[in-house]
Parts: C-alpha cells; sequence; structure tokens
C-alpha cells in the first residue's frame, strides 16, 4: 500500500524515470561485463589453441628430419581433437543438466593444469625405422592432448552457454571473435613469438595464459550451474536437422580443409618446411571464417563465384610449373589469393545456412567432421595410398563440384533451361580443370622411371636420353644426377661438383691420407664418388626411400671405392648416440647437406 501511494508522488517528481534508468545502466554495465568475460574467455582460449599449434610443431619438427609431414600430421592431430572437443560440447549440452555441464567441465580444467608447462618428452624421439606418422600423434597426445582438448570445447560450449544466458540469442559474433583470436596467434608466432622468444619461454608464456583462460572459463561453468537450458518458443521452432543437409554442412567444411593441408604440403615440400609456410594458410582458411560469419555482406555470391572459377583453373595450373618458371613470391602470392577464394565460397555457403542457436553444437560437431575428414584424407590416406601429391588435385575438383551443389539448388532461376544451362556451364568448367590436372599427372608419371611417396614426400626418378644424365626429384626439387654412360657415370654433378663447396672441401685433403668422411642426407650418394682406397664414408638418411632409390638407380655408392655404411634415421639423433665417430675439419670431414649446398 506504502509503494502504491508513493510511486505517484515519485513519478510525478520524475524519481521513478531516474531508477528505471539507473537500472538500465546497472543492468548495462552487468551486461558489458558478462559480454566482456565471455569474449575474453573465448578469445583466449582460440588465441592458445592456434599459438600452440606451430609452437609444438617447430618444437618437433627437428626430430622428424625438418619432413614437410610433420605438419600435415601436427594437423590431422589438431582436427581430430578439435573434432573429439565438439562432440563433448554437444553431449554435455543435450544430455548433461547445467550443474553437470559446470561441474564436469571444471573437473577437466583443473585437471589440465595439471599437465602444464608443455613440453615434448625426449623419449618420443623416433629410434629409427618406426612409423613417423604414429609416433608424432603418440607424443602430440602424451604433450598437449588434454589441455589442447579442454581448449577445443570451448568455442561451442561457451557459446551455447550464452545462449542459454541471453535466452537464445544468436552468439555467433562470438565465433568470429574466436577466429579472430586463431588468426592473431598464427600471425604473432612467426613475426615476433618465434624470433624473440627462446623456445623455453614459449612454453612457459603460453602455460601462463592457459591458467588465466582455465580461471576465465572456469568462473563461467560455476556461473551457469544453476541455468536453465535453452527453450524454443513455439514461434521460432527450429526444424531437425536433415541428412542431407548435415552432409552438405561437411562436405563445404572438408573441401577448404583438404585444400589447406595439400596446399601447406605442396608448398613446403617444394621450398621449406617453416612456421611461416605453415601459419599463411591457416591464417587465410580463418580470415575467411572470420569474413563470412561476421555477416553476409563479406561474400557476395556474384563477387566470389567467378572469382572461384579463375581461383580454381589456378591452383590447377600452377603445380604444372618447375619452381624456376615463376618467381617464387608471384607463385606463392597467387597459390595463396586461390585457395583464399576457395575458402570463402565454402564458409561463405556455410554462414548462410546458419541454424537455430539450439542446435549451436551440432552445426559446429558437422564442421569440425569435416575439418576432420579433410585432415585424415591428405595426413594418412594420401600419403600412403598415392604415389604422388593427387589430394590436391582432389581437392580442388571436390570444392568445385560441392560449391556447384550447395548453390545452384538455392539459386531462383526465372527459367529451368537457364537452370540446365548453369549445370551444364558447371560441368564444363570441372571438365576443364580436371583435363590440366589429369595431363600434369599423366606427364608426372609418363616421364617418370619411378615415382614413390612416403612420409618424407615424394621422390621422382627419371632419365633425359638427350642429355644422357638421370635425376632424382624430391618434390620439384632436384636431390641428384648422374650421367648414364660408363666413362662419365662417376663424375660428381649439382652441387657436389668439384667447383662446389664440398667438391673443394675433399679435393684439398687428397693426398692427406684416409679420411673419415660423414654425409648428412644421401641424395643418390653423389658424394661417394670422391672416395678413395682406405677412405671410409659414413651416409646417414632419415628416409628409406631415398637409400632404396640411390642404391637401385644410381650406382655412386656401388661403384665407390671407399668402404661405406648406410645408417637409417635422423643423423643428429643417430650421432648422439653412437660412440664418437672422430670427424673433424682437419683429416676427417662432416659433410652436412642443407637445401642446396654443403658445410664442412
Amino acid at each position: 500500500m506504502l509503494r502504491r501511494n508513493i510511486t505517484p508522488y515519485l513519478q510525478g517528481i520524475g524519481i521513478t524515470g531516474l531508477l528505471l534508468a539507473n537500472a538500465r545502466i546497472s543492468l548495462m554495465k552487468i551486461d558489458f561485463r558478462l559480454a566482456f568475460h565471455y569474449g575474453l574467455t573465448i578469445f583466449l582460449s582460440a588465441f592458445l589453441l592456434f599459438q600452440v599449434q606451430p609452437m609444438i610443431g617447430k618444437m618437433i619438427l627437428p626430430w622428424f628430419g625438418g619432413s614437410a609431414s610433420v605438419w600435415t600430421t601436427c594437423m590431422l592431430f589438431f582436427q581430430t581433437i578439435l573434432l573429439l572437443g565438439y562432440l563433448y560440447s554437444h553431449w554435455v549440452v543435450r544430455f548433461l543438466t547445467p550443474r553437470q555441464q559446470s561441474l564436469l567441465h571444471m573437473t577437466l580444467l583443473a585437471t589440465s593444469l595439471l599437465l602444464i608447462p608443455i613440453e615434448p618428452s625426449e623419449a618420443w624421439k623416433p629410434t629409427g625405422a618406426e612409423n613417423p606418422t604414429l609416433r608424432i600423434l603418440g607424443l602430440l597426445t602424451v604433450s598437449i592432448g588434454l589441455p589442447y582438448f579442454v581448449l577445443s570445447t570451448t568455442g561451442p560450449l561457451i557459446q551455447a552457454w550464452f545462449a542459454r544466458e541471453r535466452s537464445g540469442q544468436v552468439p555467433y559474433r562470438l565465433f568470429a571473435l574466436s577466429n579472430l583470436g586463431s588468426m592473431l596467434a598464427l600471425l604473432a608466432y612467426p613475426l615476433a613469438v618465434e624470433p624473440l622468444l627462446p623456445t623455453r619461454w614459449q612454453s612457459w608464456a603460453w602455460s601462463g595464459l592457459f591458467a588465466t583462460f582455465a580461471l576465465a572459463c572456469g568462473l563461467l561453468a560455476w556461473r551457469g550451474r544453476n541455468g536453465k537450458p535453452i527453450v524454443v518458443g513455439h514461434h521460432e521452432k527450429a526444424e531437425p536437422l536433415r541428412l542431407p543437409q548435415m552432409l552438405l554442412w561437411i562436405a563445404l567444411a572438408a573441401c577448404p580443409s583438404i585444400l589447406m593441408v595439400a596446399d601447406t604440403s605442396f608448398l613446403t615440400e617444394n621450398i621449406a618446411p617453416i612456421p611461416l609456410l605453415w601459419v599463411a594458410p591457416l591464417a587465410l582458411y580463418l580470415l575467411s571464417f572470420i569474413l563470412s560469419f561476421e555477416g553476409h555482406g563479406w561474400y557476395q555470391r556474384r563477387i566470389y563465384l567467378p572469382l572461384l572459377v579463375i581461383s580454381l583453373f589456378l591452383l590447377a595450373w600452377l603445380p604444372t610449373l618447375g619452381v624456376s618458371e615463376m618467381p617464387i613470391k608471384l607463385a606463392m602470392g597467387l597459390n595463396l589469393a586461390a585457395f583464399f577464394v576457395a575458402c570463402m565460397v565454402c564458409h561463405g555457403e556455410l554462414a548462410r545456412q546458419q541454424p537455430h542457436p539450439s542446435q549451436l553444437t551440432g552445426y559446429y560437431l558437422t564442421l569440425s567432421i569435416g575439418g576432420a575428414l579433410g585432415g585424415f584424407f591428405v595426413g594418412v590416406v594420401a600419403p600412403y595410398f598415392f604415389n604422388s601429391h593427387y589430394e590436391l588435385s582432389i581437392g580442388i575438383l571436390l570444392t568445385g563440384l560441392v560449391a556447384a551443389i550447395a548453390i545452384i539448388p538455392r539459386i531462383a532461376f526465372p527459367k529451368p533451361a537457364l537452370r540446365t544451362a548453369t549445370i551444364a556451364l558447371c560441368a564444363l568448367l570441372l571438365a576443364g580443370i580436371g583435363w590440366l590436372r589429369v595431363a600434369d599427372h599423366q606427364e608426372e608419371i609418363g616421364g617418370a622411371d619411378a615415382l614413390l611417396r612416403n612420409f618424407y614426400g615424394t621422390l621422382t626418378v627419371s632419365s633425359n636420353a638427350e642429355a644422357g644424365w638421370r635425376t632424382m626429384l624430391h618434390g620439384q626439387i632436384i636431390h641428384g644426377r648422374q650421367y648414364t654412360s660408363p666413362e662419365k657415370s662417376q663424375l660428381p654433378t649439382t652441387y657436389y661438383s668439384p667447383a662446389g663447396g664440398a667438391g673443394k672441401t675433399l679435393l684439398a685433403k687428397t693426398g692427406q691420407g684416409p679420411l673419415r668422411v660423414g654425409v648428412v642426407g644421401i641424395g643418390v650418394g653423389t658424394l661417394a664418388t670422391y672416395g678413395k682406397p682406405g677412405d671410409y664414408y659414413r651416409l646417414y638418411d632419415i628416409d628409406p626411400l631415398v637409400i632404396d632409390v640411390a642404391q637401385k638407380h644410381f650406382t655412386f655408392l656401388s661403384d665407390t671405392k671407399a668402404k661405406t655404411d648406410i645408417i637409417l634415421g635422423d643423423a643428429r639423433l643417430q650421432l648422439e648416440k653412437e660412440n664418437p665417430q672422430q670427424f673433424d675439419a682437419h683429416r676427417r670431414c662432416l659433410l652436412r647437406r642443407l637445401g642446396a649446398g654443403i658445410t664442412c
């Protein structure tokens, strides 16, 4: 009664309006703080998620011979754990009460804190002939498995909690914020973190940020323990997800994943396995996510569909060029630009088909399934079933096909004949792209004496009858050449000629007595031709295919006058385990192959 009597008076003097205004301001402060808390947590999780990828990859790269496949295998691990994280998020949101979700997630956060700082154990260093893929996956699981899993759950789980607390409010802007944190992490690593911080400091800095994230995420979990599940109103009832729709989402997510991993492998194998080349495609992949989910204005079909046609032809044409036929910077720029356009189309179409927030975790789950399938195809299936990089060609064609399937049914054609003509044009364009790739692979196969592939890359042995020599290529890089005529077969060639650093060094030591020479990286065995009676050459190589090719297709090793031993395994790790070999820079010389050069 008192309240009823006072209110008209307060209204009369404007106090009620003032109180209501203050209440709104307080509510805005609460909302702002809450939104900031959600945003900070999801940004930190994404930053840490993608900062650790190049960091751990760089840590273990030397252990596995610097192969481009180290990063490919790392990507397979990251995408698989991301899928498991999304499965976990989907399961807890769908089947657990808010209180159960909070308790379970806080337990995981606390447990993951016991596993930092992250440092790969040297016990996982390869010993010689074991499967590198399985060893890398095991190493990563033990080193960063649980912390990475917890981080991977954050995106969909936090956004589901946000939607629950905000009565189903669409949280897709948080998805874009998550991808922004990811891209900043990727750019920061090669530009600032790697050149400025020693490896141990990188690990400690990352671990400190992870502890901050765990606290922020734990507070959100505690806050939401008494929340209620999202209730879909009768006026906004969400349609159930249908299998064809989910399969399309998976395909749209898988295509850019295949292109990203295959293109990164192609670039690093033919240029260098360095974090900058790992990061560039992944950063563009994430940028396309950010732009697509920020709003429909960034992805316009009328702009990107013509660009997609040009881009797919570019991606199909560039691998047909040799490494010296176009400046590397120009080729990389065209390659990455075309890759970005393909990602924008796939991710833009995914963003156009966003479901209701109540189906949020299921939507993200299908995206992660597609990404993991793409990584599995390139990281596991391709190296063990293909003898060349066919996965890039498959990815290019699949992208064009899936884009057509996703877009054409959603366009309102004024006449059926126009739809038919569009389908025919798409088929013609895909046939042209397929012809480019098939012709390139046929030329590769037709001109090769042997075409082989394993974890460490592709090896091609080809003969040139006119020039009178046989060459071994690793990717598109020459790794050795030998004349086929008996009178010239023992002449050292390419980097190892008498005019090169290795040749000058060994020739200068002629007459000084028997030499003990260590060779890191066999190539085709060219350096063995410098061997004299009484010399001892100890040759190390991590790739069993290289040893096999050097012995079967070239004669430098079989014809040398020196005694030789061939050691399978990474030379640095083998030298650590062996007794001292007494290689020195005076009477004995340790030669190390670095890219295209030799240092002594």
